[in-house]
């Protein structure tokens, strides 16, 4: 269903042997299609870029490819499926990948779904991050992804902000959400008020609930990630509120 970049970036990584097809397809034709062809975009984006990302500082971490196994993990894909993703990851560590252009076919597949590309960096920040080197290689292709899909620095800064105090509070040896952490996944500061925090709370929960991801064009198998992102700013919100109680 996708020319252009994205197209060729996926059939590369579809390959002869992927007979049954990924249940991102869905059908063909409907009222259906439009949410298809954007949830087959975003699947091969995200597996694509993540392994951009990975070779972006010379060399593939352990950790890199074990976050993007436990992605697959987490979206309950089958084994023909985890290959065409692992196809995709490989794809995007090519010297040759079409970076931009994919990027730029990806925002245009979004349209106006704005959640869905912050959803989709996310996930890169993640794994930009999971080695805990989140080097200059790195960094600027990130800047240069989210300036391509429309945001603006001050909203990387803010994306990236949110996501590093969530890496933070789940790399904890307890795994117990500190004060700072939650305030950083909400992006506000210790000096908000309670309606501002409030404010932030809805704000969050609005752009990561799954239901509306999913309407929107975010792929139903991953929708376990949007559950565990919604999660995390919940378990943000109970603290901060806990605390201004005591």
């Amino acid at each position: 269903m996708l020319g252009g970049p994205l197209g060729a970036v996926f059939g590369a990584a579809f390959g002869h042997n992927f007979d049954r097809g990924l249940n991102v397809l869905g059908s063909q034709g409907g009222p259906g299609l439009n949410v298809e062809r954007l949830q087959t975009a975003f699947f091969t984006t995200t597996f694509s870029v993540m392994g951009h990302i990975a070779k972006a500082d010379g060399q593939v971490s352990k950790m890199e490819i074990t976050l993007a196994e436990d992605v697959m993990r987490q979206m309950n894909l089958d084994a023909q499926q985890k290959k065409v993703a692992r196809g995709l990851f490989n794809e995007g560590k090519k010297p040759d990948f079409p970076l931009n252009d994919v990027l730029q076919q990806f925002r245009l597949e979004c349209s106006r779904q704005r959640n869905l590309m912050q959803m989709f960096l996310e996930i890169q920040l993640a794994t930009a991050l999971s080695d805990g080197n989140f080097d200059a290689a790195e960094s600027r292709i990130l800047e240069n992804a989210a300036s391509i899909l429309g945001f603006s620095r001050q909203e990387y800064a803010s994306i990236l902000h949110r996501i590093q105090a969530q890496r933070h509070a789940h790399s904890s040896s307890d795994h117990h959400m500190d004060l700072q952490d939650a305030y950083g996944l909400l992006g506000i500061s210790k000096s908000a008020t309670d309606q501002d925090v409030k404010k932030a709370y809805r704000r969050q929960m609005n752009q990561h609930h799954p239901d509306k991801l999913v309407s929107k064009g975010l792929p139903e198998e991953m929708m376990e990630l949007a559950n565990k992102k919604v999660q995390d700013i919940k378990t943000a919100y109970e603290t901060i509120k806990s605390s201004r109680k005591r």
